[in-house]
């Protein structure tokens, strides 16, 4: 770099526009650079998640979690391997080392999953296999609230504000937790099972045949073509009563028969208040890569129109928002960095005594920070915490 510093020293007037170059460049960049609470980066890390409903931690641990080990076990790149095992879940951890490429170990496991899949019970849920994304925790929280039933609140968060804010720039999945959607609860008395000589198994085939829509083809009707459907689901809760499960000494027997069908909801596992009022809490996820502030803005942007759609006592509310936080945190490193830059210039006078040399140190750190923002731009980079407290250690770097 001598060379430089000499055509600097002999031209000033160059060094002088080559510096202006630098810092309009960095000038201009800052406004497009994105804001984050961590860089994007990917974890050497990949997960398996298996359910298996009903089935008890024992159970999952010898007939899942151990034949799904022995199949990745022989991942090449593999540095360790855990297991999580509970009621109906199986959850394998997978860390390889760093030089190894992460997509291409996370295939090789997907491979090695899908060559054991004959092995596992029937019943239970293909396993899934994803790397770990820090893309994939949840950005933002909203709570729809208010003096109803949680079916009806579900209802109004899902065809008011999820189907709103999911077509918001940025925003990946929004997940509805606190209630469930409407299902139809068949209850059978097992007394009346055993009086008419009926399995479960009977009643949940005859309504899993009766209540289904299959395709039915093709027509052919001269210049075109007709498709056909089969209009097998049940309207009504009321008709699943009128099921025939089978037929005894030529009496067809129904679901009313052995039990009722009636109108609810599915299994809750999650309850959720707001201010003692019943509530849903809908969890926001950006896409991968997308900038966590700008996707939070256009969250709350479509809020406004989905609050006008909801009827009265029905409110809206953000209880969770990174973007908050990640503002704070940048406010609170930008003022470090200033302070931090201008401490660098008193102790350069206070020591050197020469204000020539403090000018120095005064125009040449803001004007590094600056045009490294050039540079971050140009690799994609986002202004996040690591990103600024590494332009704060650059304040010393430069003097």
């Amino acid at each position: 770099m001598q060379w430089l510093a000499k055509v600097c020293v002999e031209r000033p007037v160059f060094a002088l526009m080559l510096i202006a170059a630098v810092v309009v460049a960095g000038a201009a960049s800052y406004p497009q650079l994105g804001i984050d609470r961590f860089p994007n980066i990917d974890l050497p890390m990949v997960r398996v998640a298996t359910n298996y409903p009903g089935a008890a931690a024992a159970e999952v641990e010898s007939e899942v979690t151990q034949v799904l080990e022995d199949a990745v076990a022989t991942v090449a790149g593999l540095d360790e391997l855990r297991s999580l095992t509970n009621d109906g879940v199986s959850m394998l951890i997978l860390t390889f080392r760093l030089e190894q490429d992460i997509n291409v170990a996370a295939q090789d496991v997907r491979d090695a999953v899908n060559s054991v899949l004959n092995r596992l019970p029937p019943g239970i849920d293909p396993p899934t296999v994803e790397k770990q994304d820090l893309d994939a925790s949840p950005i933002m929280s909203i709570a729809v609230s208010g003096d109803r039933e949680e079916r009806e609140l579900y209802v109004l968060a899902d065809r008011y504000v999820k189907s709103v804010i999911e077509s918001a720039r940025g925003v990946g999945m929004v997940e509805i937790e606190g209630a469930t959607d409407r299902a139809i609860q068949i209850n059978i008395d097992a007394d009346k099972l055993a009086a008419h000589r009926v399995s479960i198994m009977q009643v949940y085939d005859a309504i899993v045949a009766q209540n289904a829509e299959i395709p039915g083809g093709r027509v052919d009707a001269g210049d075109r073509e007709l498709s056909l459907r089969t209009l097998g689901r049940l309207p009504d809760s009321r008709d699943f009563n009128d099921l025939v499960v089978t037929t005894v000494d030529d009496v067809p027997l129904r679901i009313a028969d052995l039990g009722e069908a009636v109108d609810l909801t599915k299994e809750r596992r999650s309850v959720a208040r707001f201010d003692g009022q019943p509530a849903v809490v809908l969890t926001v996820q950006r896409q991968s890569g997308q900038n966590t502030v700008e996707v939070i803005d256009a969250v709350k942007a479509r809020l406004g129109e989905a609050r006008e759609m909801l009827p009265p006592g029905v409110t809206v509310e953000v209880l969770q928002d990174q973007s908050r936080y990640i503002r704070a945190a940048l406010h609170e490193i930008q003022n470090h960095l200033i302070i931090g830059s201008v401490m660098a210039s008193i102790i350069v006078l206070f020591f050197m005594r020469s204000w020539r040399s403090t000018i120095i140190a005064a125009v040449a750190i803001p004007t590094s920070i600056i045009g490294a923002f050039a540079v971050m731009k140009a690799m994609d980079f986002t202004l996040n915490n690591v990103t600024m407290l590494a332009l704060v250690l650059m304040v010393g770097v430069v003097i």
